[in-house]
């Protein structure tokens, strides 16, 4: 095959595989950037290998960073693009089902190309738009097949991750994984255990917000990935609820976090904790826990103001969704005419400051500055004093 109009990433990256080919090394495009040109894609990186060395890429270019040597990737900079330049290689002795033991520079593509992951990721392009398919991946896109490349245990044996690769491709494409790669994770499962919690959240969070999401879940729960991920051993069933509902996608990654909350009939603390263990960033709990609130409270039809305020209404829109997705009815015009009625967006809107209650009340800084606009605060909130300072004024002397 060959690729007649090379897209407009690799036609910028044109000049490094040029320079390389005239030093009299090889050079290709390789991998994900490949298949995706292929299937019509996006192009996100443009991943070149080449036959030459580290060092002798180092003297070919100018200008160049170290970013992982070790492993054989130079990045080499021309004008204002960055590309990552890897050395053919092999590798061996995974005693961490993670990282080689052994690199080892090769100027063989095809030696390079049989470490891969899967077949659709081992495809190289030359410079002149040729395609180099030495294991039939051509073939599996076609088919909309993920194939490991060789032996499906021995590439996850090498790199157990590459399983929870296999359902976020299939999840990203809308393929299916071929029987015998299937099959061996399967029966490699645990090794998942082996991987830091971040790796796997990453793949994870890519599943989730994928357009064939649960095609990906589903072969997640089925192959017994699940059961080596934090808080999901024996909770299949559970999980599989979020098949059920068709055509849904997740707005958001904290919106993925809190449907899964939900459906463990998670409380606030456990859900907390489970994210904990999740490794999430902060700021994604901290929404998800108060979202996952928000969502029991329209369960329950509690539409208690303070609550509402306290929790925020920017979390509205993604809990509206949940409830479409698992069913949960409420009043929604009431719901709204309930937010309008809240005057304030936060304690920043009051036209009272803790300077003016100090002023007011003829104390010093202290606990009761806090406590004072605290119950001020709520007060404003369900509707028993306006946000006027004169109304204020009157109900902090009177409820002293």
């Amino acid at each position: 095959m060959q690729i007649k109009q090379l897209p407009k990433d690799f036609q910028e990256a044109l000049p490094v595989l040029e320079q390389i080919e005239q030093a009299g090394f090889q050079a290709y495009f390789v991998g994900g950037s490949v298949r995706d040109h292929i299937l019509g894609l996006p192009i996100h990186d443009v991943d070149i290998a080449t036959s030459a060395y580290p060092e002798e890429i180092k003297k070919i270019f100018k200008r160049t960073v170290d970013t992982g040597i070790q492993h054989g990737t130079v990045t080499v900079l021309m004008g204002d693009d960055a590309y990552e330049v890897t050395t053919f290689r092999t590798e061996s002795g995974y005693q961490d089902f993670r990282r080689p033991d052994k690199v080892t520079f090769v100027r063989s593509l095809e030696d390079d190309l049989k470490r891969r992951d899967f077949t659709i990721n081992a495809l190289a392009v030359d410079l002149n738009g040729n395609v180099i398919d030495k294991f039939d991946g051509l073939k599996d896109l076609d088919k909309k097949v993920i194939r490991a490349v060789g032996k499906a245990e021995e590439r996850f044996h090498e790199d157990a991750l590459r399983m929870m690769r296999a359902v976020r491709f299939q999840a990203q494409l809308n393929f299916k994984i071929e029987e015998q790669t299937s099959q061996a994770i399967a029966d490699n499962a645990p090794l998942l255990e082996k991987i830091a919690i971040e790796r796997i959240r990453e793949e994870f969070v890519k599943l989730l917000l994928s357009k064939s999401w649960q095609t990906g879940l589903g072969d997640f729960l089925k192959l017994g990935l699940s059961e080596y991920c934090p808080g999901f051993k024996d909770q299949k069933l559970e999980l599989e609820e979020l098949l059920e509902p068709k055509d849904k996608y997740f707005i958001d990654e904290d919106e993925a976090w809190v449907a899964i909350g939900y459906v463990l009939s998670l409380n606030h603390d456990e859900f907390n904790r489970f994210l904990r263990d999740w490794k999430v960033s902060n700021k994604t709990r901290e929404t998800s826990v108060d979202t996952l609130k928000l969502l029991h409270l329209f369960e329950s039809q509690d539409f208690d103001l303070w609550n509402i305020y306290k929790l925020g209404t920017k979390n509205f829109g993604r809990v509206i969704e949940l409830c479409k997705m698992f069913g949960i009815e409420f009043d929604y015009q009431g719901l709204n005419q309930k937010v309008d009625q809240i005057s304030i967006k936060n304690s920043h809107d009051l036209k009272l400051s803790g300077k003016d209650i100090c002023d007011i009340l003829g104390v010093k800084p202290g606990p009761i500055i806090g406590k004072s606009m605290s119950q001020i605060e709520r007060a404003v909130v369900e509707g028993n004093v306006s946000n006027n300072f004169d109304e204020l004024r009157h109900y902090l002397l009177s409820n002293q």
